[in-house]
Formats: C-alpha cells, structure tokens, sequence
C-alpha cells in the first residue's frame, strides 16, 4: 500500500472507495482507528500494526506475575490469582500524615457513609452526574494494597481485547522508571519510542486515544513543579521528563489524551486538584475477598487458619491489604509444614520475626539489611541504588537471593536502564528491620532497654504524624524473650521482664497525659498489646461485665474503652454516647469509636 492521508470524518463506504482497498483490508483498519483524526498509513506500519504489537507485547509482560515478589520459576498467571479490589470513587488527594496501617485500621471499619464503587475497566467512562470527560483520575491506596497489580490487569484486559477497546493505543510507565531518566532530555514523542519500539512506527499521537498510565507517583523523584514549569505544547520538542510530566498531567501536552496515575496517599497532593477529573481509592480486600484469598492457599486447613486471623485484630486488620494476606500465608504455611502443634503468630511482631526467619539465613545478612532499612528509612526513602547496598556491606546479588524481604524491582534490559533499583517489599519490613537494627545496636552498647523503649516512646508522642507508630510497635515486641527466641541465631536474646515492666509503667503513665491525642492513645495500646501487657484492657472488660462504666476516671481508663469497643466485633453503625459519663475526658477518649461510627447519639 503507498503512503496515504485521510484528514475529514468518513464513512467506511467512503474509505473503502478512496484507498481502493479490499473490504477485509478496511474492516482491519475500521476495527483499529478512529476515523475523525489525521491517519497516517505505511506498509505494515499502520497505528492498527503499533496497536497490534503493543497489545503482544502487554500480553507478554504481565499475563504471569509473581505474588509477592519476584521469584525465579515462581510465577502465576495473572487471570489465575487476580481477585478484584473494591475500589471507591470520590475523596480529596489532601495531605494524609496518618500511618497506613492507621489508615488500613479505619477501612477494615468500614465507611462511615454509603461510598459509589467502581471497577477499573469504568475509569474513564462518562459519570451521570459529571457530564465533563474524565480525562485525568487519580488512584491512592497503602503500599501493598495492590495498585500495580490493578494497572497490570487493566493493560492485560485491554491486551487481550475484553475492556476498553475504544483505546487505540496504551502506554504504562513506572515512576521507578522514569526517575532514573531524570537528567535526560525527551520529547514525548521520543520517550515513546524509546520504551516501546512499536511506537516507532508512529511520528504523532495528537489525535489517537491514548492512555498513559503512570505507577507510583510516591516514588516519584522528580521535580513535579506545576507553578514555575514552563508550558509545553509540541510532543516532538526535546525537555526534560519531568517538565513533559507536568504538561502531560496539565493538558498542554495531547489533551485528548487520558492519564490515570496511581499512589500512595501521602503524595496524592503532588498533583493539584484542578488537573484531577476524580480521584479513587483502592480499599484492599473485604472480608469476604480475605476469606476466598485464604481458602485459595489453605484448603483444608482454611476454616482453622481463618478463625485464628479473625481472632487476632491485628492480624485481621492487615490481611485487609493483598500484600499482607501473602506475607501472613506464607508464614503461616511454614509453621503449619515444619510444627506438630503449630503456634501461630498473635502480633505483628511475631508474624513479621517468622516472615524474617523463612527468608534470612545468616546474621551477617541481617545486620547489613537492618541497617540498610534504618539509614533509608531516617532519610525518608523507599528505594535505593546499590551504592547504598555497598554503604551497608551488602553486595547487590547477595541481597536478590532473599526474594521474600529484598528484591530487585528493575529486570535487568542492557542499554535502557542506567541503575538498578531496590526495595523492600513493603514499608512495614523496612520499619521491623529497622528496628531489629535499633534493637540489637543498643543492647550491645549496654544501654538499659526500658531507656531505649522510653525513648522511643518520647519521639513518638511529640511525633507531628504517625509514621513513627509501627516502628516503636516493633522496636517494643522485640524486647520480649519469647520473640527472641523465634529469632534462633539471627539476634543476640537480651530481653528482660523486668524492663518490660518499666516500659509498661512509663507508657501508662504517657497514656494520662493530657495533651493525647485520641490516636496516640490508640497506637499506645496497641503497644502494650505487642509487650504482652493486657491489664488495662482486662481492666475495662471487667467494668463493662459488671456495668461499672460509670467508675472510668482517668484518660487511660477512657482510651482503653475506645480501644475494647474498636477491637470488638460489635456493630459500630450507631453509637450511643448517651450511655456512658458525659464528660470531656470520656468525650476525648471515645472520639475514634464516634468517628468510626455511622451515627453519634
């Protein structure tokens, strides 16, 4: 076929008798195109054949992923495990200072008000009561939540012609990706070609229906300035890649195109709310998604190992999030295969101990990734280059060997990436060894453990936000000899009652403080929950028993019933304040139990 140009809206009647074609050969290119746009056709090289070989090429990279982390031989196809989220429309991309698994804790609640829910084939499909086209939305959710996976499952759908077939061309970046091309200079045009060599064929995407997806936007280290970055309109004109970013996010850039990009929700404000058309939230699993991920993995065994979980507040509330179902699995497959009578885990810091002992082998290797999680996580970052391996004593292949808490994120692709890029899978294993490192470091100095914990305390109460909660969730469960024990030869047993007894002491002491916040209480309880210590809790079930909630005096005794009524099973749609003592003290204490509630008497 000769180089051909069609430029006005046209029948197929009308193509068929100006490019003097078969009937086969337009029903190819009908079924390829839109027809109200500028087309440009070469032998073989027609938007129909980039089309055609971008969907090979998805089909191939995602229609077999690894649950997890990357594993050699371990994949699985994607259709196979793939469960759907639930997924809401609605909410602001505002600055979010609580911990995720704060966050995770208020979702496994449910919403306080009924919520519109959406699939992701849906995104970009016109709303009843938003007659403006979507063009940019906004997915936030905590890490592990499975938003990649989400991204994934789109393109493999699209791939495999079974959702938004309207689409004529898709692209999906990484921000892990896109950073390490920071100092070099693209037009967009050529930053299309230079990922995907089909697009090759392709001079300009003004006019076709494109979806960029962008992954990650919390990963992001580029200078996302939407105030001083010059306006860009001509997708061949060379600029940096965060300065194509900030035109394709505004619109200078392909305006018919739509953008949908995903993210943690402490970065969701990165982008301004005017260059949004809706934000979404993926909420993890539900109850009912939980119990069909764990008969999946346990069969037989499913009925005893869900009880065990539901039991567990803790446990149940994280295994609302896919990444924890797989980390808790795989812990539990082990003690199940390797015990007679199994102990399954009961806290956080002892799910998070066996997850460390299935993976690790050495206490070298342990040292080296403690401290590797420490400095990172003191410097703020989730990723990092092998020169910050090497700072730690950690050689880079040595570290891919333990899959399950450190793996390499990049596939290796000679001449398109400059660095490889490393993670731990989640923020929550970074958090536990940094303070396993924190732990061991100040017991070989020989410095009293209830100092270390009480400090550790201190810097979590003055704490702005809450970022600071698991680790000192972790940093105090690792003090009890029980958990070391679980640690075998990986940490030095330096635990005491006796210290523990002065951690707990000191934490009800900061638990009357007057200047608490509600949360602060909240994660303080938990805690004392990780130290073994449940008299306070035991304390307020015994008043509840004896309806003696009248007696509750003092600002712990009041956070400890918001934290039984929380942890309870009990409906919280309506809460009735009337029944307990009307004062500011009760007021302060019960205010997550009234936040988590429907409706407030």
């Amino acid at each position: 076929m000769n180089l051909l140009f069609y430029r006005e809206p046209g029948t197929k009647e009308q193509l068929d008798a100006i490019f003097r074609v078969s009937t086969t050969q337009v029903e190819h290119v009908w079924g390829s195109l839109r027809f109200d746009c500028c087309l440009c056709f070469y032998s073989g090289n027609s938007v129909g054949v980039c089309r055609n070989k971008l969907k090979r090429h998805l089909q191939q990279r995602f229609s077999r992923v690894f649950e997890g982390v990357a594993k050699a031989g371990d994949s699985t196809p994607l259709t196979q495990i793939y469960t759907e989220l639930y997924i809401t429309e609605g909410g602001a991309s505002e600055v979010n200072q609580e911990h995720e698994v704060r966050h995770m804790e208020t979702a496994s609640r449910g919403p306080a008000a009924p919520e519109t829910t959406i699939t992701c084939e849906d995104l970009f499909k016109a709303r009843p009561h938003s007659p403006e086209p979507i063009r940019v939305v906004l997915t936030k959710g905590v890490a592990g939540v499975g938003k990649t996976v989400l991204t994934q499952k789109f393109c493999l759908d699209w791939a495999e012609g079974r959702a938004n077939q309207d689409l004529q061309l898709l692209f999906l970046f990484t921000f892990r990706e896109l950073n390490v091309l920071r100092d070099t200079q693209f037009s967009l045009v050529g930053l299309m070609h230079h990922f995907f060599s089909p697009s090759k064929s392709l001079c300009s995407f003004q006019q076709l229906q494109v979806l960029f997806i962008f992954d990650g936007l919390d990963e992001c280290r580029l200078p996302l300035d939407f105030s001083r970055t010059q306006v860009l309109t001509d997708p061949t004109e060379s600029t940096s890649v965060h300065v194509l970013l900030v035109n394709l996010i505004r619109g200078s850039l392909l305006p018919s195109a739509h953008l949908w990009i995903t993210t943690r929700p402490a970065a969701a404000s990165h982008i301004p709310a005017e260059c949004i058309s809706m934000v979404t939230e993926a909420q993890g699993f539900t109850d009912q998604q939980k119990e069909q991920y764990f008969k999946k993995r346990f069969r037989d065994q499913a009925t005893a190992v869900i009880s065990h979980i539901k039991s567990i507040r803790s446990l149940h509330i994280t295994s609302h999030i896919p990444i924890f179902c797989w980390i808790l699995s795989t812990v539990i497959q082990k003690i199940l295969e390797q015990t007679e009578k199994p102990e399954l885990p009961r806290t956080l810091t002892q799910m998070y101990i066996h997850f460390l002992v299935v993976q690790a082998k050495t206490r070298e290797m342990v040292r080296s990734l403690g401290k590797l999680a420490f400095e990172q996580l003191q410097k703020g970052n989730l990723i990092f280059y092998e020169s910050d391996l090497s700072e730690c004593g950690l050689d880079a292949a040595a570290a891919s060997v333990y899959s399950g808490v450190f793996t390499q994120v990049f596939r290796e692709e000679p001449g398109l990436y400059q660095d490889k890029v490393y993670c731990f899978i989640h923020l929550s294993v970074q958090e536990f060894l940094a303070a396993l490192h924190v732990h061991q470091i100040f017991t070989e100095s020989g410095t009293e453990l209830s100092f270390l914990h009480c400090s550790a305390v201190d810097q979590t109460f003055w704490s702005p936000n809450e970022h600071l909660d698991l680790f000192l969730h972790f940093l105090l469960g690792l003090s009890l000899p029980t958990n070391q024990r679980l640690l075998q030869g990986l940490l030095t047993q330096t635990g005491s009652d006796q210290s523990n007894q002065e951690t707990v002491k000191y934490i009800k002491q900061k638990l009357n403080h007057p200047g608490l916040s509600a949360e602060k209480s909240l994660n303080l309880l938990h805690c004392l929950n990780e130290v073994n210590n449940h008299s306070l809790v035991k304390q307020i079930q015994k008043y509840m028993r004896e309806g003696r909630i009248s007696s509750l005096s003092s600002p712990a005794q009041w956070s400890a019933l918001s934290f039984v009524l929380l942890s309870s099973d009990s409906d919280l749609e309506e809460f009735d304040l009337r029944k307990y003592q009307a004062s500011e003290t009760a007021l302060l204490g019960l205010l997550p139990v009234v936040k988590a509630s429907t409706k407030a008497l």
